[in-house]
Formats: structure tokens, C-alpha cells, sequence
């Protein structure tokens, strides 16, 4: 038989197991597996498609859930510690001094980690977690795709010609976009040094490929700052964790290498990279409300405010209702801003919950990254 023979025999057998959810268990739990698939590929494309693509996740997956196996999997740390977070988000609705509709409006962020304990239950049945992460790097390369289609046609974006986006950008905004790049290249290292290690050159090749695929257009087309931030954090991170220091030190000499070219040959960078300065002083001489300029504004009183209230906090609700009390001078000015999130999560935490809610969310981060690696 040809190899496409077998692939279709191969479809041809997924799809008589799904239609068969009906009865029989192994399907129900294809089905969970593709609807995840799904929400995944929508990640980089739609954020209505996402919610709508939970939803159906959640349904699927409640034609599956086994209540004792369930219940044993919430007390594990990484299980319970979301619950945790979003119970305190909810008591601290009662310590807020914001109107409750402004504590409710705050409390639904938090509930989005309800979903954490079902992925974490589903996926240890599950061999096809490998899926998920697949599905999402896929549509990202087609993004990427995408993106350089744009740049040298920007008539074809989806976004209004009067709309601010920037170049290259087909569809939501380049801070999404360049975040979602650059998870993809930082999460690519790891299959990629894999790979070599075992003397798989050419698969090897093909994801560096990708990887450099979403650096280049990082460096060559537009890139948000927080990306250029972060990037080489969790690369640093990432070194710590799986990599011997010698192989470090050659890995980011070469990286320091590839910087310097892009920066040598990207008038996008460049420009980027100068931006910070630039705003950076026109919000200290003159408080012109510049978007670093204001982060650190926000991040500023943010820490004044937990200084108030270490330990609980403000409570669920009460950030923006502390940033109206803040404000100095109008509107238009750095001083003057007024919003419901610091743009740190930490921050955020801390303002509303305290100590206890930075512990809280400390201890799960940790949790999830130790079960990554």
C-alpha cells in the first residue's frame, strides 16, 4: 500500500471513531483532543473563535469526566493552587471598595484559570497533548506567512486602512502577534537541541528554519518591545534549565551574532529599539503619556498602592478605583492616566490581593513551568 493510501486509511479511521463518540469512550476522548486542537489554531486568528472554541471544549469534555479521577487530580499543587488564586479573587470582593459591578467585571479574568485543572486532568489520559502544541505552532508559521504577504501588500489586511496596527499585521494587533512569534521560536529550541542530540540533522533543520522564520520577521517587519523584552528572558530560562553553560555560551554568542546583523540590517529595529529612549525621555522631562512612559507610570503607583495594603491587598476590583484617586493633572498627561490593570500581572495581583495573592500566583507559575520542562 502507498504512503497515501495509508494516510487515508489512517483519516478514514479517525472519522469513524469520532461519529462513533456516541458509544464509545475512546471517541469521546478524540473528540476532547480535537476541540483543544482547535482552539489552539484559532489562538493566533480569532479571540470570539477561541471562547467559542472553549465552550465546545468544555462540552466535550463533560461527556468524559470521571468524578473520583477527577477529584484525585485536583489535589495535586498545580491542580488546586488556580482554584486557590480565583477562590481568593472571590472573598476579595468582600474588602473592595469598588462598586460591584467593577468586582464582578474583575473577578472574570480570574476564573479563565478554572480551565487549567481540566487541561491538566484531560491531558493525563491523553497522549496527544503534542497535538495542541502542534495545531498552535502551525497556524502561527501560517501567520507568519502571512504577515510577510502583508508587508508587501498591506492592501491585503483584514484591518481598516484608518486603523492603527502596523505593518505586516493581517488580523488582531502586532503585540499579539509578535508574542505568539516569539513563544513559538523560544519553544522550538527545546525540539530543535532534541533533535540534534539524537542525529536527526534534517528535522532539526526544518524547525530552526521556522524558528529563524519568526525571528526575521520579528527584526524585519515589526515587532512589539514587550517581545524584544521577553524574548531573551525565557531563552535565558530556557538555557538554565536544558542546557550545559559551555553549550550556553556558544548558543548565545551565536544569538549575540544574529542580533547584531539584524540590528546592522533592520531600519525596523532600529527604529523600535530607539523608541524606548525617546519615550522614555518625553515622559520624564514633559509627562507626555508615551506607551513606556505610562507602563512605568502605572507600575510607579502600583507599588505605592501594595506598599498600602501588603498583605490582602485592596481587593477584587479596587485598581482602577485607587489609579482615579492617583491621577494628577488632565487626561493628557502621564499622571493623569487612569486604568483597570497596571499591564503586570504581578502587579495586578499584588494591588488587589496582596501578599497572599502574589504567593499564590508565584507558586502556580512555578508549578506549570516545572511541568513544562
Amino acid at each position: 500500500m502507498t504512503a497515501a493510501g495509508r494516510g487515508d486509511g489512517k483519516i478514514s479511521s479517525m472519522l469513524s471513531l469520532m461519529l462513533s463518540a456516541r458509544r464509545d469512550p475512546v471517541a469521546r476522548i478524540l473528540n476532547v483532543d480535537l476541540m483543544a486542537v482547535l482552539v489552539a489554531a484559532l489562538l493566533p486568528w480569532s479571540t470570539s473563535g477561541v471562547a467559542i472554541g472553549i465552550v465546545l471544549w468544555l462540552a466535550a469534555l463533560a461527556a468524559t469526566l470521571e468524578l473520583r479521577p477527577f477529584l484525585r487530580s485536583l489535589q495535586r499543587p498545580i491542580s488546586w493552587l488556580p482554584l486557590a488564586l480565583v477562590g481568593l479573587a472571590a472573598l476579595g470582593t468582600l474588602w473592595s471598595d469598588a462598586p460591584w459591578g467593577a468586582r464582578v467585571y474583575a473577578l472574570s479574568p480570574a476564573t479563565k484559570l478554572l480551565v487549567l485543572p481540566l487541561l491538566f486532568y484531560h491531558f493525563e489520559r491523553s497522549q496527544r497533548g503534542m497535538w495542541v502544541f502542534v495545531a498552535f505552532l502551525a497556524s502561527c508559521t501560517l501567520l507568519m506567512v502571512v504577515s510577510w504577504i502583508v508587508a508587501l501588500d498591506p492592501g491585503l489586511s483584514l484591518k481598516r486602512p484608518d486603523e492603527a496596527g502596523g505593518r505586516g499585521i493581517f488580523i488582531k494587533n502586532y503585540i499579539d502577534q509578535s508574542q505568539e512569534f516569539a513563544l513559538c521560536a523560544v519553544a522550538l529550541a527545546y525540539p530543535i537541541f532534541n533533535l540534534l542530540r539524537t542525529h536527526r540533522t534534517w528535522q532539526a533543520v526544518v524547525l530552526g528554519a521556522i524558528a529563524l522564520g519568526f525571528i526575521a520577521n520579528m527584526a524585519f517587519v515589526i515587532v512589539s518591545r514587550t517581545a524584544m523584552v521577553t524574548m531573551p528572558i525565557m531563552l535565558a530560562a530556557f538555557a538554565l534549565l536544558h542546557l550545559k553553560w559551555r553549550t550556553s555560551l556558544i548558543v548565545f554568542g551565536a544569538l549575540a551574532v544574529l542580533a547584531g546583523l539584524a540590528w546592522a540590517t533592520s531600519p525596523q529595529l532600529q527604529w523600535t529599539a530607539e523608541t524606548f529612549l525617546r519615550d522614555y525621555r518625553l515622559y520624564k522631562s514633559d509627562n507626555v503619556p508615551t506607551s513606556i512612559g505610562i507602563r512605568l507610570e502605572f507600575w510607579r503607583k502600583s507599588l505605592g498602592f501594595f506598599a498600602e495594603a501588603p498583605l490582602t491587598g485592596h481587593g477584587t476590583g479596587a485598581t482602577r478605583g485607587l489609579f482615579e484617586k492617583a491621577a494628577t493633572g488632565n487626561i493628557h498627561t502621564a499622571t493623569g492616566q487612569v486604568i483597570g490593570n497596571p499591564h503586570n500581572q504581578t502587579l495586578a495581583v499584588a494591588v488587589q490581593w496582596g501578599a497572599a495573592g502574589i504567593i499564590s500566583w508565584a507558586r502556580r507559575v512555578a508549578r506549570a513551568e516545572a511541568t513544562n520542562s
